[in-house]
């Protein structure tokens, strides 16, 4: 990418004309950028936290603190920096073959890297202004804010009140060319598969399984809700 088109796409991305290149060029050089990363995440936490704040006025602190982490999870970071365009300015490292690494996380980290670079360049407030006018474009808050995440623990609480085992056996597989492995999880109710999730982590397939499962819960429940009035 030439340097005119580097600087226009920053200053649509980041709503700022960027002053210290050098700074952003190495947020965005996947193998360089692990200081920036360490900063942004810092930053994005009070700026996150600030937000959710002054967004929410009456609700308690175990709210505010679980609405930011949605916020801010590696996978929500990577979406927002592949949908804005960041993630395909990354100069990943030119390696191929069996030691390439995945790059399931590398937006995320990107996305953190360059808030680090904003801040140095700009200070707090451009990041604040950032996050406010350009990254919640692409987020419905009160959607995310009471969106059920922790499917596992909710679908443990459903097995001890009706009092069913469930399991969450995990496989790990690497696929062709990957270093980093890719789990599959199943998640089993009284030893019947009623979900499979796939994640980069063992945490983030239990979970997908557990979202399966609680799907396929709440449809049985309907359809014999459904038999039972028709019966009647």
């Amino acid at each position: 990418m030439c340097y005119l088109q580097e600087i226009l796409k920053l200053r649509r991305i980041l709503g700022y004309w960027p002053r210290k290149i050098s700074l952003y060029r190495q947020a965005l050089t996947h193998v360089k950028n692990e200081r920036l990363e360490f900063l942004g995440d810092a930053v994005l936490d009070a700026v996150v936290g600030d937000m959710v704040f002054r967004h929410f006025p009456r609700r308690r602190e175990g709210f505010l603190t679980n609405t930011r982490s949605k916020l801010v999870k590696r996978e929500m970071l990577g979406r927002l920096a592949d949908e804005m365009g960041i993630t395909a300015m990354v100069e990943a490292p030119r390696i191929s073959g069996p030691h390439r690494p995945h790059n399931s996380f590398m937006g995320g980290n990107t996305f953190e890297a360059l808030v680090g670079a904003l801040y140095l360049d700009r200070g707090y407030d451009a990041c604040r202004s950032f996050w406010e006018k350009k990254v919640m474009n692409h987020i419905n808050l009160d959607k995310l804010a009471f969106e059920e995440m922790n499917f596992k623990s909710k679908l443990l609480e459903w097995s001890q009140k009706h009092r069913v085992e469930i399991d969450f056996p995990v496989d790990e597989i690497r696929e062709e060319g990957q270093v980093s492995p890719l789990f599959i999880a199943k998640a089993l109710v009284d030893g019947e598969v009623m979900g499979e999730g796939r994640g980069y982590s063992k945490k983030e397939s239990q979970q997908n399984a557990a979202k399966m499962a609680l799907k396929t819960i709440r449809q049985r429940n309907y359809e014999h809700h459904q038999s039972t009035k028709a019966a009647v």
